[in-house]
């Protein structure tokens, strides 16, 4: 059970509260409701395959910072208690999760997988040469709903590109903020990131930006899709969540960006997803 908890942390499974609602959030717009419970089987089962080995794979290209950063001395490959070669393994398991699931969904996402899988490659790399690194996170998390919502749809549309788009630069503010913590760390390694290159103040006042671009482009999915007028408030708390999360924080301030922190964004997602759903059922 100790074992099972280490990677089960390694992972971050809880972390899934980001990703998974935008995920059947495309889902279920792509059909207009409650998606089949086969297609909404294999896309959590993408989902969780993806970020499963996402997570791991970060933590396994970055052992060697991770082992001298004072935040992170408690994850389970810096103690130890996750062993690299079984970090290696789970990546493996996870991404052929992952492929079955693709498989088993609209043939679109079988040709697609790449573009799915190749930022979740490309992002622990990418602090270690731009301070771009967080929109590569963008991108990657984008590919949740977009992906889900071909796996039911088969096809791309213009409201499901906003879709990812706005998702994509949420979670790159966000990755902004969190980002800030670690500037001293960054600076001594060579490591990159909007808060060394822009600094704190800099990297916090572009990450308002960003999330007010994507409450914008939340509020254009809703217009393109010609939702129901609650889906907008789920978009205004939304908003809300991200105005209060940037007033508890400042430049000289981030004792407030803790794990409680960290976790009280997944109520962006979920918000989102809830009032979706209702707004769906609505016009019925």
């Amino acid at each position: 059970m100790s074992k099972l908890k280490a990677h089960l942390d390694n992972i971050a499974l809880s972390h899934s509260v980001f990703a998974l609602p935008f995920a059947y959030m495309g889902a279920f717009l792509a059909a207009g409701g409650f998606p089949s419970a086969h297609d909404l089987l294999w896309v959590t089962l993408a989902m969780i395959g993806a970020r499963s080995a996402a997570l791991a794979l970060n933590n396994y290209i970055d052992l060697k910072y991770d082992r001298q950063h004072p935040r992170f001395t408690k994850r389970p490959m810096v103690t130890g208690a996750v062993k690299t070669w079984e970090a290696a393994l789970l990546i493996i398991v996870c991404l052929l999760v992952f492929l079955l699931a693709a498989s088993q969904l609209q043939p679109l996402c079988l040709k697609l997988w790449p573009l799915a899988l190749i930022p979740l490659v490309v992002y622990p790399y990418m602090k270690r040469f731009s301070w771009t690194c967080h929109l590569v996170l963008g991108v990657a998390l984008a590919a949740a709903p977009v992906g889900a919502w071909i796996a039911v749809a088969g096809e791309v549309s213009y409201a499901v590109l906003f879709l990812g788009l706005s998702v994509g630069v949420w979670i790159a503010a966000f990755d902004v903020i969190y980002g800030c913590q670690d500037v001293a760390f960054d600076k001594t390694h060579g490591l990159h990131s909007m808060a060394v290159r822009f600094g704190v103040d800099g990297a916090l006042k572009l990450s308002k930006y960003m999330h007010g671009i994507s409450i914008f482009g939340f509020m254009i999915v809703g217009v393109l899709l010609n939702l129901h007028f609650i889906y907008y408030i789920g978009v205004a708390l939304a908003a809300i969540v991200l105005i209060y999360q940037h007033s508890i924080v400042s430049p000289d301030d981030l004792r407030q960006v803790t794990q409680r922190y960290f976790m009280r964004n997944g109520l962006v997602s979920t918000l989102l997803f809830i009032f979706t759903v209702i707004s769906l059922y609505m016009v019925r």
